[in-house]
């Protein structure tokens, strides 16, 4: 239960202000249809989530414990001076009408805009720490992706205007460093 409280906090507050989350409020105000949009984002991020825990199940096997513990730690630390590096949405990214609908198109948008992000880096990372919860691990980042992006896709900027996003990034890069100083000195 453990992995997928901190899986679902620090995702949650990983994805305040993300570009996958700017996504998500660029979907809505596209296409105006949420039920199709929200889907299709838990559609991809569970997809994604899913290959990315299963990434740091398997970083865990082939490293010993020792360099797993340096690893994790470290990239940790690093994950928190990212949160304070603010995410944009390129105009390149932006999202257009395809053939897939509206559905369709949030998996592809949402599964591709999540390759190397944030959130998708905090899986691997948060499965190689809890490897034998891999599936709370996911289940818990997949939740917190939810509880960022859903209300988004209803409540549109007006949520986005009340959220001091600077501050969840401060809180969540404070949240990983102490993360990964704890890793680092537990062993």
């Amino acid at each position: 239960m453990e992995a997928f409280l901190v899986a679902t906090g620090i995702v949650a507050l990983a994805e305040m202000g993300d570009k996958t989350q700017l996504l998500a409020l660029l979907l809505a105000a596209r296409f105006r249809k949420p039920w199709p949009i929200v889907l299709g984002i838990f559609t991809a991020t569970i997809v994604n989530h899913a290959l990315a825990g299963a990434v740091g199940s398997w970083v865990t096997q082939v490293l010993g414990a020792n360099v797993l513990r340096w690893i994790l730690g470290g990239s940790f630390i690093a994950m928190a001076v990212w949160m304070l590096i603010p995410d944009k949405l390129d105009e390149d990214e932006t999202p257009k009408a395809s053939k897939f609908g509206v559905f369709g198109t949030t998996v592809i948008a949402f599964f591709l805009a999540e390759m190397g992000d944030k959130t998708q880096i905090a899986t691997v990372m948060l499965a190689a720490r809890f490897v034998n919860d891999y599936v709370w691990v996911v289940a818990g980042t997949t939740l917190g992706m939810m509880l960022a992006n859903a209300p988004v896709v209803w409540l549109g900027d007006k949520l986005v205007k009340r959220v001091p996003i600077k501050l969840v990034h401060a809180i969540s890069a404070v949240i990983f460093l102490v993360l990964g100083i704890l890793m680092i000195v537990s062993g």
